[in-house]
């Protein structure tokens, strides 16, 4: 590695961490129904994929048997 890009990685690196303290500061605790709101969204969100990815697994499983 040259000095000019050992020095980009510096800068780099050193954006990196002023971004993330920027966001670190703006970051805020959520509120209870905040919180309750984003949880039941999630575990709907994951009854879907569990439940497309049964549908999709039974599909080849059938197709398996017809074509197996």
């Amino acid at each position: 590695m040259n000095e000019t890009s050992k020095a980009g990685m510096k800068t780099r690196i050193s954006s990196f961490f002023v971004q993330c303290k920027r966001v670190w500061h703006i970051l805020k605790k959520p509120s209870g129904e905040e919180f309750k709101s984003i949880a039941k969204i999630s575990a709907i969100g994951i009854l879907i994929l569990g439940a497309l990815g049964f549908v999709v697994s039974d599909i080849v499983a059938f197709i398996g048997k017809i074509f197996g």
